[in-house]
């Protein structure tokens, strides 16, 4: 498990003992369908540790040696163009997994990763991982229902970047963060700030000011990172969010 040490930042010492380490992988939504022995077994090549904003996890083109699972915190995803410039891909929350297409399939990354927020991770070793799969069926089941949401993730983020304006890509990561599901109204915080929000909607800072000012008539409120919807409703009209987009593809 090199790539956290060949970072230019120390990630955060390893604490906790083996049934800390099961229950940290109890808590991953997408490892829920594992038997009791191969999670077992999955928390004998397993580690847990805390690592700092800003602490570099993996970088694109290095060796997959390890699969990180976020417990907590935040975690940007990035790519690089070749020209050095990069973006912000994704930034990942509790449950979700780093690299593992590319443990899986011993290939270089093809990403970096780097904590945004303090969080708290399972590290899992790659070549330990390939050997569990090959004896566990139930384990590769697991793995590839977890490749597949990834991979509808993306094709979603593709989806917005094609079909829906800057300020509809806003809304509909507004409406995801909304608390409320049946008042029309509702406060919320950004969990990050606007220049991180800007990359992971694909646009220039600029852009997302212009995109908030375009959503104040649909009742978008805004005072810095605090957010109120006043018309929840009217905001889901106007964007169109994932689940309507699949009654309208089915």
């Amino acid at each position: 498990m090199a790539s956290a040490a060949q970072s230019n930042t120390v990630v955060g010492a390893d604490y906790g003992d083996a049934q800390q380490v099961l229950d940290a992988l109890r808590m991953t939504p997408w490892l829920k369908g594992l038997d009791e022995k191969t999670l077992r077994a999955l928390t004998g090549i397993s580690r847990v540790f805390r690592a700092a904003e800003g602490t570099l996890l993996c970088e694109e083109g290095e060796p997959a040696d390890e699969l990180f699972i976020v417990l907590d915190g935040q975690v940007a995803v990035l790519a690089q163009a070749a020209n050095g410039t990069s973006a912000v891909v994704e930034v990942l929350d509790a449950g979700a997994s780093i690299g593992l297409s590319s443990v899986l399939a011993g290939l270089p990354r093809l990403m970096t990763a780097r904590v945004v927020r303090s969080s708290r991770l399972i590290s899992v070793d790659g070549q330990s991982l390939q050997a569990l799969a090959a004896r566990e069926p139930s384990l590769v089941t697991v793995l590839l229902r977890a490749e597949a949401e990834d991979f509808k993730s993306l094709v979603q983020q593709v989806c917005d970047l094609k079909l829906r304006t800057t300020a509809q890509r806003l809304a509909v990561y507004l409406l995801s963060l909304s608390p409320e599901k049946t008042s029309n109204t509702t406060a919320l915080r950004l969990p990050f700030d606007k220049r991180l929000l800007a990359a992971r909607l694909g646009c220039r800072q600029e852009n997302l000011s212009r995109a908030f000012a375009a959503l104040r008539n649909l009742g978008v409120e805004t005072h810095g990172a605090r957010v109120i919807l006043h018309d929840i409703a009217r905001l889901r009209d106007y964007a169109l969010p994932d689940e309507a987009m699949d009654k309208v593809t089915a």
